[in-house]
């Protein structure tokens, strides 16, 4: 296992929102590293991380409902888009 340095992390996965049509009861894991390649949720990339400082935020939904899930990595409403990406362009 390569050990992933904790520099210039999280990693932006993309300058947009992931819009998801979520299912009611049903747990999502959103990544927080910018690292999983099955964008915007978890694959557990950042246990290779130095020191592991990152954790998936696990979210759950009462209805069916279109969500926009942050890919930024920027937001401060985790896992949720805020547009901050707006501002990184």
């Amino acid at each position: 296992m390569e050990i992933i340095p904790n520099e210039n992390l999280p990693k932006m996965a993309e300058c947009e929102p992931a819009i998801v049509k979520v299912q009611p009861g049903k747990i999502y894991s959103w990544c927080t590293c910018g690292l999983s390649a099955t964008q915007p949720f978890c694959d557990s990339a950042h246990r290779n991380i130095q020191d592991e400082p990152y954790r998936s935020i696990k979210v759950m939904f009462d209805k069916e409902e279109e969500v926009y899930f942050c890919q930024c990595k920027k937001t401060k409403t985790p896992p949720f888009c805020d547009d901050t990406h707006k501002s990184l362009k």
